[in-house]
């Protein structure tokens, strides 16, 4: 495909992802009140449990309205995942094969669930980080969060564990679309079993091993078994190859 037919189709998929996010944003406008209440929760249980006086804080006029939109955009990623998921798929494969495009639908279904997965780990490693990170507030003060601040590490933890969760399903799609074999996965195993624990303990701020090995843990289960079924596909690749020169 010429360069121009690419950016034509990766504006075509831009565009296509941006409407989806606007529809699912107006999701997310009107279930603002019960989403900010969830998001508050872990600050409050914290602060009940520290006997400390933690709580979101507005600094400007402008501060709630940017907070509501900024929500309302977070809920609508989540909210429309499949969506701009299977965007993304369609531009990465093009022109596939009849049979090879109904694998995108395969591997959309199985996006979707590692994403929403992931996006789930970190909502249960959110009330653990807040915690810890609520002791860390000295005896007799006030802990008055930026509410902008505090929805962008919100932000940032959900989306880093569901995207964590999806690459090895994009890994596996990139060694049926013939992109990626399975060796250079197989060889560097080690290196990836060593960013998970990284980016478990970068993204989870608790002294615990225990939780950073239960956030690593699925993410190194997911690569193996992303190689498996690269080994798998690449093993019946090459008898078929074998078998068609014979």
């Amino acid at each position: 495909m010429p360069l121009r037919e690419h950016l034509l189709e990766l504006r075509k998929r831009l565009f296509l992802a941006a409407c989806g996010l606007v529809v699912g944003a107006v999701i997310g406008w009107v279930l603002y009140e019960p989403l900010l209440s969830a998001l508050q929760s872990p600050l409050e249980v914290a602060a009940q449990e520290q006997g400390k006086t933690i709580a979101l804080n507005f600094t400007g006029m402008a501060s709630a309205l940017d907070m509501k939109v900024k929500v309302s955009l977070f809920l609508g990623v989540i909210v429309t995942c499949p969506w701009w998921l299977y965007q993304l798929w369609s531009f990465v494969t093009p022109g596939l094969t009849r049979r090879e495009k109904g694998y995108a639908y395969g591997f959309l279904g199985a996006a979707v669930p590692l994403f929403l997965g992931g996006a789930a780990l970190a909502w249960w490693v959110l009330p653990h980080a807040v915690d810890i990170l609520a002791g860390f507030v000295p005896d007799g003060a006030v802990n008055f969060t930026d509410a902008q601040g505090y929805l962008s590490f919100v932000m940032r933890l959900v989306l880093a564990f569901g995207i964590a969760f999806v690459s090895p399903v994009f890994l596996v799609g990139l060694n049926m679309a013939g992109v990626l074999r399975h060796e250079p996965l197989a060889k560097g195993w080690r290196w990836a079993v060593l960013v998970a624990f990284v980016f478990a303990a970068v993204m989870t701020p608790t002294p615990d091993a225990l939780t950073m090995i239960f956030v690593a843990a699925p993410i190194c289960v997911l690569y193996f078994g992303a190689l498996g079924l690269c080994v798998l596909h690449d093993r019946r690749v090459d008898k078929q190859r074998v078998a068609s020169t014979v």
